[in-house]
């Protein structure tokens, strides 16, 4: 072994200790920090501390820790995958990342306009990658930041100011029309219309998240009651088996941890290319070139 793989195997390492770390000290602060409690117990994100500010103190949650330690592991995933990658390896973690960058620009190639594609990708992808690892955090019996409206709506403002920015590309007074048309009396509902759009996004994926959570947990709860009804006449330990909750919630939690997780995260990223794309002015923007091209043609 050369100096050179023993350097990339050192990388590796620790690389695959950035991935792996994170989620057992979050595992851990869940056990070490989380009350206990009898029977059923759904509650938000707990709060660790305060910080006072100006306005109002910070609060340092759950959910922000927990987002933090899911943004080191993505990094570490990244670093992990293109670790030595060049153009002739051809090893398993190039071929992956090559997929990755392929599907996440053929995503954005296909729902945004092209002027988009080269900024935009990396975003989509992160935003598509925060999302669905926080949701399968659950998995591990910790908190997912995407049960917090406060993380989500946190994404939902960002993508609107993105919203936004590219509305105001064809100028301020360009976006202010937009707020009278058809007629000006649709004012106020514009307005509304306007800021629906982060509200509907964060709740959507926020309320589909959390749904998942209290159904999973209503339904281990009414097994292990009716486990509980149905053969506590066993002798000792073994009528203190909550049977009946061997199976049942392990499908659920493959279905609204993995899949419907997964799907949330798609679907918001989806919503941001088309709100983004969407309120770009492009047909307003090539209108003006024209004209300035007519201009032009004229002055000669």
């Amino acid at each position: 072994m050369n100096d050179q793989q023993r350097k990339w195997r050192a990388k590796d390492g620790l690389y695959l200790a950035m991935i792996i770390v994170p989620i057992v000290i979050a595992i851990l602060i869940q056990i070490l920090t989380a009350p206990a409690s009898e029977g059923i117990s759904i509650t938000g994100a707990r709060i660790f501390f305060e910080i006072p500010m100006p306005l109002m103190p910070l609060l340092i949650t759950e959910a922000q820790v927990n987002s933090w330690l899911i943004m080191i592991t993505i990094v570490g995933v990244c670093l992990f995958l293109t670790n030595g990658i060049h153009e002739n390896r051809g090893d398993w973690r190039q071929m992956a990342s090559e997929w990755i960058v392929e599907k996440v620009d053929g995503l954005v190639t296909e729902n945004m306009d092209p002027v988009f594609h080269d900024s935009y990708a990396p975003f989509v992808a992160a935003v598509l990658a925060l999302s669905a690892f926080s949701s399968l955090m659950s998995l591990f019996g910790v908190y997912p930041p995407t049960s917090d409206l406060n993380v989500v709506g946190g994404w939902a403002i960002l993508v609107f100011i993105l919203i936004t920015k590219n509305k105001l590309k064809a100028g301020l007074w360009y976006y202010t029309k937009g707020y009278l048309e058809p007629i000006p009396v649709m004012l106020p509902m514009n307005i509304i219309s306007e800021i629906a759009t982060p509200v509907s996004m964060a709740f959507r994926h926020f309320g589909n998240v959390l749904s998942g959570s209290v159904i999973s947990a209503l339904v281990a709860w009414a097994l292990a009651g009716a486990s509980s009804a149905l053969l506590g006449w066993l002798p000792g330990f073994l009528g203190e088996i909550p049977i009946l909750r061997v199976g049942l919630p392990a499908i659920l939690s493959a279905y609204f941890d993995v899949f419907s997780g997964c799907i949330q995260a798609f679907i918001f990223s989806m919503l941001t290319m088309l709100y983004i794309s969407g309120a770009y002015p492009g047909d307003e923007l090539e209108a003006r070139k024209a004209k300035l091209a007519q201009k032009a043609a004229m002055a000669k």
